[in-house]
């Protein structure tokens, strides 16, 4: 029988940081999808940040409740803080997508072009996520194509989303 091992703390919360990014990736798509013809460039972006960090802390709130809390105690400041930099990537995914939403219109294309292009721009870096965390598991060949292909696939749904609401809804 095969021995099973638990993760490092150190393998725990690289895992955590990776799947905060992804989380965050989408949230930054979705939010530009679902808002991108309707905002201005400057409102779209607040809101995507105001969103992930709302999102951010109601996780690592649920975190610190949910599987922090032992014995009727609450973790010590210390470990709050380490949660919550773990979970950051959440936010700072939105980052380099936010980036080219407002470089893109300030070139001169329209609101609605720009969150296109900041949404490709989600998908790209979940891609690249996707990757990631398939090279940290050791995938290879086939597996890491699977799993990188499935970050790029959540990606295209919010694009072909974005497309279909814009043709079709408006």
């Amino acid at each position: 029988m095969a021995e099973v091992t638990t993760p490092s703390p150190t393998v725990t919360i690289a895992g955590r940081r990776r799947a905060a990014g992804i989380y965050g990736a989408i949230i930054t798509a979705a939010v530009m999808t679902a808002a991108g013809s309707a905002l201005s460039t400057s409102a779209l972006a607040v809101a995507v940040l105001v969103t992930l960090v709302v999102y951010w802390l109601a996780e690592n709130y649920a975190e610190v409740l949910g599987e922090q809390v032992t014995g009727g105690r609450l973790p010590s400041l210390a470990q709050i803080r380490r949660l919550l930099a773990g979970g950051w990537p959440m936010v700072s995914a939105s980052f380099a997508p936010l980036v080219v939403l407002v470089l893109v219109r300030l070139a001169g294309a329209s609101a609605s072009s720009a969150a296109t292009a900041g949404v490709g721009a989600a998908v790209v870096l979940l891609t690249v996520h996707g990757w990631s965390a398939g090279r940290a598991s050791q995938l290879r060949g086939w597996q890491l194509a699977g799993a990188t292909s499935t970050a790029t696939v959540l990606g295209l749904v919010l694009v072909v989303l974005k497309n279909f609401v814009i043709l079709h809804l408006h």
